[in-house]
């Protein structure tokens, strides 16, 4: 069972960036509107999960790119501004299951353990410091080939290896 656990936490840990990150985290200002025709979006894959940290449009994501994106992304989640993340502020953008506005009690759970695996110091919230220990975990895990750059497919295939083989 704690095997389970934490294989469900890992794909957790990896699933919390996607579902807590806005899509805009990384999107530049807009340009001025001109008369040339306008230019239509890019595909949501495309510049969701963690491609939305490519600045450079390259297709791949670097350890600066992504280490960029999740201090963007720890500032978007800090509503209050404090420099801490509580848990409320963690997941308060982690939509609920099915048309419930909470979480479900697996849930919660979930959000709980992994909140509390982050607060190191167990202060009772997540500094960007203790985020970014994280975010690099993350990358790390990812970046399968170890050339310092990810991207969609390296990462998927890195969340179905069996943890004997991580």
């Amino acid at each position: 069972m704690p095997r389970i656990t934490l294989i469900a936490t890992g794909l957790l840990m990896m699933a919390v960036p996607a579902l807590a990150a806005p899509d805009n985290a990384q999107t530049p200002p807009a340009a001025p509107a001109t008369t040339a025709a306008p230019k239509t979006a890019p595909p949501r894959s495309a510049s969701g999960g963690v491609m939305r940290y490519d600045a450079n449009k390259d297709g791949t994501v670097t350890i600066e790119e992504w280490k960029a994106g999740q201090q963007a992304r720890f500032k978007s989640l800090d509503t209050n501004g404090d420099g801490k993340l509580s848990q409320d502020e963690m997941y308060a953008r982690t939509p609920a299951v099915g048309n419930s506005l909470l979480p479900t009690d697996r849930q919660a759970s979930r959000q709980s353990s992994n909140f509390q695996r982050l607060d190191t110091d167990k202060d009772g919230f997540v500094t960007l410091t203790e985020f970014m220990v994280q975010a690099d975990r993350n990358f790390a895990r990812c970046d399968l080939d170890k050339n310092g750059r990810i991207d969609t497919a390296e990462c998927r295939q890195a969340l179905q290896r069996k943890p004997a083989e991580r």
